[in-house]
């Protein structure tokens, strides 16, 4: 019997929420045999690449996923939705590797386990067998694969419908690049590990944008490290994409969190004319040594004219604020900011780094407008 692990990406990353057994060929099953006592689901998590001794992973796990509710879909399959929640072990599908700042897709293996019958038509049945099938996650699948020709790696979501659309760019953070030289490069960790990019491709996000194609590149390592080579390359996956789909070169917009806030700044600076609008959200300025050269100098952002909303939290104790964003708001002729105290949702607080949650969920307001509505009606 197959099965299906379905996926779901929190604002704290994705997380397998429930496993579907493919049974609608078995015929009518009465639900009423199905309990949480039913199955018993184990789930262990590994390093998809080996680990350096004495390394660290973050979020492998070999344990049981409660069973919170076995249901039947209207396709006739058995759903076992299990127990999870912001931050809780034992779902994440992305493991972080501490000593190369890396998130990487974890190795899943998940077994199941009948304990006792189901009642089907012609009585009581056993599953001999479970065979696990593919990771689903909706929302990121939705996002068709693709490879510039430069080589850099990017997920394209099309909106449906007719006319030419707007063209958002997500820029990742530095978790979400390659991790080389162990070659590991997966065009999967930008949309899984936070709602960055799914975001602007949620029905809300569509409605406010007139449907709009959402593009998120995946840097062979970081964009801090080598800024000036991949401002070309983003912006030939942009060009490209402008060519080949129905695409407003007017209303094409840039975000990007952290080593992406700092990415979205240096496309401005690069291509001044490129962007109606750019949305850095806790992204870096100042050097990242003591007394090193700035990533982004003063007078590159007092150049900036692309309009600019910038955020950030105040309890980043990743990218200083005061430092970074609030710095370079002081400079960019005619920039907003939003700066929040905590980066909380749904009653869960989350690292002041993780601001970009509140992009993500169109929060940040100003005058009653909120970020989502001011880029939409942006244009270059």
């Amino acid at each position: 019997m197959k099965f299906t692990l379905d996926a779901r990406t929190l604002d704290g990353g994705e997380q397998v929420v429930a496993v579907i057994l493919d049974t609608s060929r078995l015929g009518r099953i009465d639900p009423a045999s199905l309990t949480t006592g039913t199955f018993t689901v184990h789930a262990k998590a590994t390093s998809p690449i080996p680990l350096a001794p004495g390394d660290q992973i973050f979020s492998e796990y070999d344990l049981d996923r409660p069973v919170t509710r076995a249901r039947l879909d209207r396709h006739g399959d058995i759903v076992l939705d299990l127990s999870y929640a912001e931050g809780q072990l034992g779902g994440g599908t992305l493991g972080y590797i501490a000593s190369k700042g890396r998130n990487v897709q974890l190795d899943l293996v998940y077994t199941i386990t009948q304990n006792k019958p189901i009642a089907v038509r012609h009585g009581a049945y056993t599953i001999k067998k479970f065979v696990q099938g593919r990771l689903s996650n909706p929302e990121v699948d939705a996002f068709g694969y693709r490879t510039s020709g430069s080589g850099m790696k990017y997920r394209l979501y099309s909106p449906g419908g007719h006319g030419r659309r707007p063209l958002v760019v997500w820029l990742h953070g530095g978790g979400e690049g390659a991790s080389l030289p162990d070659n590991y490069y997966d065009n999967e960790t930008t949309l899984r590990a936070n709602r960055g990019a799914l975001g602007f491709a949620t029905p809300e996000a569509q409605r406010i944008f007139g449907g709009a194609y959402v593009v998120a590149p995946q840097s062979t390592s970081f964009w801090l490290q080598d800024g000036d080579r991949f401002a070309p390359q983003i912006a030939e996956i942009v060009r490209d994409l402008a060519r080949r789909y129905p695409i407003d070169r007017r209303r094409i917009h840039v975000v990007g969190c952290s080593n992406g806030g700092y990415m979205s700044l240096k496309m401005t600076t690069v291509y001044p004319d490129l962007f109606a609008a750019s949305v850095p959200i806790c992204g870096v300025v100042t050097s990242l040594t003591p007394g090193g050269p700035p990533m982004i100098t003063d007078a590159e952002l007092r150049a900036i004219d692309t309009p600019t909303w910038l955020v950030a939290s105040l309890d980043d104790d990743t990218v200083p604020p005061q430092a970074n964003t609030v710095h370079a708001d002081d400079l960019i002729p005619g920039s907003r900011v939003s700066l929040y105290d905590h980066v909380v949702w749904n009653g869960h607080q989350f690292p002041g780094h993780w601001s970009w949650i509140y992009v993500a969920r169109n929060d940040p307001r100003i005058d009653g407008t909120h970020i989502w509505q001011w880029m939409s009606h942006r244009r270059s």
